[in-house]
């Protein structure tokens, strides 16, 4: 019995330790695998030519590029200025001593930058006095001097800037461009391989609208190029002392401020007298009339009442004396 048990204990000792020499033979060879790779990544990282895998060149190729450049310290480097697109707007109110050579003064800056004119509106307020609007275009990287060069051409009475990033908005026409010249080249090449009428009529129809969509986008991705590639600045420029302005006035008016306008007043009154007895003079005339008209008629009637009893009194005395 000694015996049995002694050998069975033997067979489970050597099991255990054939199992436990498999393992670590296993666990030797996984790590060398690993190492080996790590070897090879290095190497390839040293190299900076890591073969890329088969059928996927042009994507590798695309994503390396497309990924932001690292320093030797692993930080990634800024973006670069020209993958922000930027809409810049502002509006200046300056008060000059000559519009027309401030508005003449502005025009050049506007085209010495690089930009234009878009559109100018001058108003004569009256002999002496003018005023005008401008809008002026320029490039974005002119866009500061030129305003600080503006606001320095006189007194600046008022001054608003806005700056909005339409990057995301750039980059969405772009891709629904991009998909949209896809789809339409994708039907023209369905059209090339009708062979039925009304296969090539529905085609026409489906090409048509895609087009009208794709002109549409290429309508807005103008619109987003011209007002991120120019800023637009609105200038507006008034002579000192202008009509309607509020100027200094003196605060304690005098004896002949008073008398003035007393005198005003008393015209005033007058005027509006005038216009009264102007506007009730029919209705007056009409009833001085109708009261004349009465009166005569009342003297009549009067007359006419007093007329038989005159007639009737000498009768009555010849009566008297024939009795």
């Amino acid at each position: 019995m000694r015996s049995e048990k002694k050998s069975g204990r033997s067979f489970v000792r050597a099991r255990a330790a054939l199992v436990a020499g498999t393992l670590g033979l296993l666990l030797a060879v996984a790590g060398c695998g690993a190492s080996g790779d790590s070897m090879d990544n290095g190497a390839k990282a040293a190299d900076g030519k890591a073969a890329p895998r088969e059928g996927f060149a042009d994507e590798g190729g695309a994503a390396a590029s497309a990924a932001p450049e690292e320093q030797a310290d692993g930080k990634k480097a800024a973006p670069k200025p020209g993958g922000t697109h930027v809409i810049r707007t502002a509006t200046l109110l300056v008060e000059v001593k000559s519009v027309p050579k401030a508005a003449a003064a502005a025009r050049g800056v506007a085209e010495g930058a690089g930009g234009l004119v878009a559109s100018e509106n001058t108003e004569r307020l009256d002999d002496t006095y003018e005023t005008s609007h401008l809008v002026l275009r320029v490039p974005q990287e002119r866009f500061q001097e030129v305003l600080r060069e503006l606001a320095g051409s006189g007194k600046l009475l008022s001054r608003t800037s806005n700056a909005k990033d339409v990057t995301d908005q750039v980059v969405d026409v772009e891709s629904r461009i991009a998909t949209q010249r896809a789809s339409v080249a994708r039907v023209r090449e369905l059209m090339d391989q009708a062979e039925k009428i009304s296969d090539v009529v529905a085609l026409e129809g489906e090409l048509s609208s895609r087009q009208s969509d794709l002109e549409s986008l290429l309508a807005q991705q103008a619109s987003l190029k011209d007002r991120t590639s120019l800023a637009t600045i609105t200038l507006d420029l008034t002579p000192p002392d202008a009509p309607g302005d509020d100027g200094p006035k003196d605060e304690d008016p005098g004896f002949l401020d008073a008398l003035g306008g007393g005198w005003d007043a008393f015209v005033t009154m007058l005027r509006w007298i005038a216009v009264a007895f102007g506007a009730a003079f029919p209705f007056l005339l009409t009833a001085a009339l109708a009261v004349a008209v009465w009166r005569v008629l009342r003297k009549r009637e009067a007359a006419r009442r007093a007329a038989p009893a005159v007639t009737a009194a000498p009768a009555g005395k010849d009566g008297a004396s024939a009795s």
